[in-house]
């Protein structure tokens, strides 16, 4: 069947599925009587078709406002009007939800015309071929996959909601009207969030809801699909891997403490054990039988103890349970002609999974306080190093690391917060392994680092708090985020690789190196197009140096929700990888929207994970097919970043930049938004910079523009200086030939389907912004047109109909809470009185989550 077809037949039954029930569904939902003014519901469809009305006509959000108050609520004051705002963004949050909801229950159906990056469908196409068959073994003899959940700010959806919209999926897949009616009255009443921001427990036992109810089923039935496939149990790694950031990422924010990283890692340990402890009454249900008594009041005193009631001293239990099923199965096997062993084996590749830890807890720190602490801590031990040794050139500081082994126990009074977190966490990760499992907590991840001595000098802080050279089970990670950091990244891994003492630690770790790369943070630094390709210029050289001396790499990609941050369409990036970058373990992280719009339930989860899975075996399959770029495609890349580059660089140093994201987007309310422990920029407590701003609150900003400036600015100028100068045709011979370059443009087009510039299009005229916004658009119209005469299509995401009407519908839905926010700002951009400053500021916070939310990958 035609691949026009496929998309024919997706787009009916999305149609059908989606857009059809929602509007149905819609209608009931409005009638329902919430809140305190019981025609909000009546009134919310005149309030959206106004909004959109008045967008068309290019009216300011304030005049919109105003003149659908005169016209449908005639005689109420300012107080009055300000509160049925409130009432419209209660009711358009849960709108969001209800078509989250009834998209996730329709997956499977549109889906299933896109079967080839799943599992089932590379399984089905290997059973005739024997010989792609053992290519495909011969490739996951060295293949991982590892999803890392990260704590940011834009996972809105508190456990309460997740649980109300996971019951509703289930509903809405039977059109069970009833419990669909109920479930619409609970979510009605249910609040959406915090009345104070979370502490990083809190973030993390939000995750740990997915890792419980989604990840632990989804990961297990791919493990299972695979075992019977390839006898995976013979591999000597693990395929599927699950790491977790939340209570072990202290980069930048200060609440992550020693005991916020205890406790995450008492929790994780606990949730698996009740995650087993769940399964094991069902093994208790079938194996009724003789012989077979002891092992199963053993194992079930072991989970049920550890799942209720942790103790302190706790150790590591999963080669005991695993004993204690194989003797289990072993008496099947032998006396009761090996009934239910299946259930037995289905609980033993999930403790083979997940183990006591469930998800390898991170730790991350940026390098700039890593130093501080070495310099505390080598001047405590008594180290030798000169006193100008942090003014050194690399190689003389290299000189004087020397890697002494002491047992430095870091004072209780000692003052410095961040000094006392580092070196009081370094100890803490020995506990975490000796309860949780080694892979518990055994990777270090450097932010911000610049050179060798970043890696070498925290190799020294462990061995100077007690840590032993033979037995330092940790893997240091790098991590280089900036254009610049990203230009050196191979020289400082040769630097290290060519190093005797970290040779000889590598070498302990299976001869295994993982690098992180920041796709957000070089994305705020230099620009999409450039920061893309920084990233594949530096996995190509570092993948080159990793092979010069025999390393194992796995490059573990800092992606975020939208293509501005590394994310949109993932996986085809990694099935674009050719055989000049590493490829052999793919490891990324998931963080805000994505965790709930791509893994909100087992069925998501499982087709987005074996999407990625299958990526990376699809790139050794077809090594030559889309992959390589020769050296001319280079060239014209990299003149194109270039270009790219110098106009977003442009933008940054422009006098208005700053003040027209702080004026006119919620940027500066941000850090109300009781959504996270983190501040929304480092350096909380000093004056707003550029450099200080997270990329995370720097991409929400744009988005909440509805500009996305981020996920395209000085993509069409790129191209246009290409078609100007004669290229056109060789950048069209790209896009047709390389995946890389392909999947570049087309998330780069699903950016821009997300922005409105109608919203702020008053702006042209306004006496201080306006020569900016006009600049804004310009460059929005411009790549706009190149890339439709690029991809030769009419409107953007035209060969992605399902998606491209997924994102019109929910933008549809948002548009009141966009215009909303702008009305508010504007408000407060103009002046009013304490009370008034407070509604608007909570006004302008209210719709960030609605936004957000219905965008899915939008921060």
């Amino acid at each position: 069947m035609s691949s026009s077809t496929h998309l024919n037949q997706r787009e009916s039954v999305f149609n059908q599925e989606v857009i059809t029930r929602f509007e149905l569904y819609n209608s009931l939902f409005l009638t329902l009587p919430f809140y305190q003014v019981k025609d909000t519901g009546n009134l919310l469809p005149f309030f959206s078709a106004h909004c959109e009305k008045g967008a068309a006509n290019q009216d300011s959000p304030a005049e919109i406002i105003k003149s659908f108050f005169e016209k449908y609520v005639p005689g109420i004051d300012e107080k009055e009007q300000l509160n049925r705002l409130f009432r419209f963004i209660q009711y358009i949050e849960r709108q969001v939800v209800l078509f989250d909801a009834i998209e996730d229950s329709s997956f499977n159906k549109i889906t299933r015309f896109e079967d080839s990056g799943t599992l089932q469908n590379l399984l089905q196409q290997m059973s005739g071929d024997e010989q792609m068959r053992e290519t495909i073994k011969e490739k996951l003899q060295n293949y991982s996959l590892r999803i890392v959940l990260t704590a940011h700010p834009t996972q809105f959806y508190p456990s309460r909601v997740l649980t109300i919209m996971t019951d509703l999926i289930d509903a809405l897949k039977t059109n069970d009207i009833n419990s669909i009616d109920v479930l619409l009255q609970q979510l009605g009443k249910t609040p959406f969030f915090n009345k104070q921001s979370p502490t990083p427990v809190d973030e993390a036992v939000s995750l740990i809801w997915f890792l419980e109810n989604v990840f632990y089923h989804a990961l297990a039935g791919m493990q299972n699909k695979l075992n019977e496939a390839f006898d995976a149990d013979q591999f000597t790694h693990q395929l599927l891997e699950m790491g977790f950031w939340p209570g072990g990422d202290r980069d930048g924010n200060p609440n992550v403490k020693t005991d916020s990283t205890k406790t995450v890692a008492s929790i994780l340990r606990q949730v698996i054990f009740r995650c087993y402890y769940r399964d094991f009454r069902n093994v208790k249900r079938r194996i009724t039988f003789r012989g077979v008594e002891n092992a199963m009041a053993e194992l079930e005193s072991i989970l049920y103890e550890n799942a209720f009631s942790p103790k302190e001293d706790a150790v590591d239990l999963q080669s005991k349970m695993l004993d204690l099923l194989q003797q289990i199965k072993d008496v099947l096997i032998a006396d009761h002609y090996s009934l239910f062993t299946e259930i037995i084996d289905d609980l033993v590749h999930k403790i083979k999974l997940f183990g006591c830890y469930f998800a390898t807890l991170d730790i991350r720190q940026d390098s700039r306080v890593l130093r501080k602490v070495y310099a505390y801590i080598t001047n405590q031990t008594g180290v030798q190093l000169p006193e100008n040794y942090n003014e050194l050139e690399e190689q003389e500081k290299l000189k004087h690391i020397t890697f002494p082994e002491a047992d430095f126990h870091c004072p209780d009074d000692l003052e410095d917060a961040l000094i006392k977190d580092t070196l009081n966490t370094i100890r803490l990760v020995k506990k975490i392994q000796q309860q949780n499992g080694v892979k518990g907590c055994e990777r270090f991840i450097i932010s911000n680092c610049q050179q060798a001595s970043d890696i070498l000098q925290l190799i020294d802080l462990f061995l100077l708090s007690g840590w032993k050279k033979e037995e330092l089970t940790i893997d240091f990670m790098p991590l280089f985020e900036t254009v610049n950091d990203l230009k050196v990244a191979a020289q400082v891994m040769e630097t290290l690789y060519s190093h005797p003492f970290y040779k000889q630690h590598l070498a302990t770790r299976g001869n295994k190196q993982s690098i992180m790369l920041g796709f957000s943070d070089s994305t705020k630094d230099g620009g999409y197009l450039m920061a893309n390709w920084s990233i594949y210029k530096a996995k190509v050289e570092l993948t080159a140096m990793a092979r010069k001396y025999d390393i194992d790499l796995a490059f573990f990609d800092g992606r975020g929700g939208p293509p501005a941050r590394g994310g949109g369409k993932t996986h085809r990036f990694y099935a674009s990888m050719g055989k000049e970058i590493a490829n052999n373990h793919i490891q990324l992280t998931i963080q805000g929207q994505t965790v709930s719009s791509q893994y909100g339930s087992v069925d998501t989860a499982r087709f987005n994970l074996e999407q990625l899975f299958n990526a990376g075996i699809v790139s050794a399959l077809h090594q030559n097919h889309k992959d390589l770029l020769d050296e001319r495609h280079k060239e014209l890349i990299s003149i194109m970043a270039q270009e790219s580059y110098d106009l977003f660089m442009g933008l940054r140093t422009h006098p208005l930049f700053t003040e027209y994201l702080e004026k006119l987007s919620p940027l500066k309310l941000l850090s109300g938004v009781n959504i996270s422990s983190r501040p929304t920029k480092r350096n909380s407590d000093a004056p707003l910079k550029l450099e200080d701003l997270r990329a995370i609150s720097f991409v929400t900003s744009w988005s909440q523009l509805k500009q996305n400036i981020p996920g395209f600015y000085g993509v069409g100028t790129a191209l246009n200086k290409m078609k100007n100068e004669g290229h056109w045709e060789e950048v069209v011979d790209l896009y047709q030939r390389s995946g890389f370059f392909k999947t570049m443009i087309d998330n780069c087009m699903m950016s821009m389907s997300k922005s409105d510039f109608r919203v702020t299009a008053h702006l042209k005229n306004d006496e201080k912004f306006g020569a900016f916004w006009t600049m804004l658009y310009n460059e929005y119209e411009l790549t706009k047109k190149v890339l439709l005469e690029l991809s030769n299509t009419q409107i953007l995401m035209e060969t992605a109909p399902v998606e491209r009407k997924s994102i019109a519908a929910r933008e549809r839905i948002v548009l009141p809470l966009v215009m909303i926010q702008h009305f508010a700002l504007d408000c407060l951009n103009k002046g009013c009185d304490e009370e008034l400053t407070q509604v608007y500021n909570k006004l302008v916070i209210r719709t960030v989550y609605g936004i957000v939310n219905a965008g899915r990958n939008l921060a």
